[in-house]
């Protein structure tokens, strides 16, 4: 059996595969660095919700290159076959002694997406990701049932957008801790029940999430949405196509990536209490 079948296997028994080794240590170095330079020139620039860095790779070369590359997409096509969209991404860092965390919740319950088996979320460590520093924890199996109720409760040290919280009880014991070396990454259903902790460490935990879908996909809850094509054709034309970034932060790119935020607002806070902040 190949290791495609294998990665395949896993990810339908379970809703996740990890670790898949995807970059050397050297390279994840170099896009860390890019990316710190990066927030340095951006400085107090506001990109996302909740002081997040949302669709990065609309705005930076150096993360365009990455949702490209064929490493990452070799083992998303393996999910989702031969014609892919990037439809989100965004570097979840926790800084060293800090409270953020993330509550169980199933990604899908806020997106807004048609075809919940045409989508998969990889997740890229770009500096080490333990315990200590607040790696994720998956239910293995669970997203092999319905999406449940989700609560918001806004709070503050919630990184979600909602600081939504799924409504059902985690037996802790069946919970996988997802640790992981720069350079490696994982897979999961948009199903799955997954959470993190605080970083507790003196290391700065930065994972780069990429959400994938099929180019067959649909938007059903915001009246408009955006993709960017990465492999393969859309047939479809189900969402309105964003180029790749010419250059870090230009003003074109930086258009692209109000609309995006503004019209993926529009699904994430359907039927919320407030809006963005």
């Amino acid at each position: 059996m190949s290791s495609a079948d294998n990665l395949a296997l896993e990810y339908e028994r379970n809703g996740y595969c990890f670790p898949i080794s995807v970059f050397s240590a050297e390279r994840a170095a170099h896009y860390r660095a890019r990316l710190e330079g990066l927030e340095a020139k951006l400085g107090d620039t506001q990109v996302g919700n909740k002081d997040q860095l949302n669709f990065p790779h609309v705005i930076f070369q150096f993360a365009s290159e990455i949702v490209h590359s064929p490493e990452v997409l070799d083992s998303v096509e393996t999910i989702l076959g031969p014609d892919i969209l990037i439809w989100g991404s965004t570097f979840f860092i926790k800084e060293p002694h800090t409270d953020g965390f993330v509550s169980w919740h199933q990604d899908l319950r806020y997106w807004g997406l048609e075809d919940d088996e045409g989508m998969v979320s990889a997740w890229l460590a770009l500096s080490p990701v333990t315990v200590a520093n607040g790696c994720m924890r998956f239910v293995p199996g669970s997203h092999k049932g319905d999406l449940v109720g989700h609560r918001d409760t806004f709070s503050g040290d919630n990184i979600l957008t909602r600081g939504q919280e799924a409504d059902v009880d985690i037996d802790e014991a069946r919970t996988v801790h997802v640790e992981l070396q720069p350079g490696q990454m994982s897979l999961h259903h948009g199903r799955l029940l997954h959470a993190s902790a605080p970083n507790g460490s003196d290391e700065r935990r930065i994972g780069f999430t990429m959400n994938f879908i099929k180019a067959s996909n649909r938007q059903t809850v915001a009246p408009t949405d955006y993709a960017m094509l990465v492999r393969g054709e859309d047939r479809f034309g189900h969402f309105d196509h964003v180029p790749a970034p010419a250059a870090d932060l230009s003003s074109d790119a930086l258009a692209w990536h109000a609309r995006i935020l503004a019209a993926q607002n529009d699904a994430f806070y359907a039927g919320a209490a407030q809006g963005p902040s």
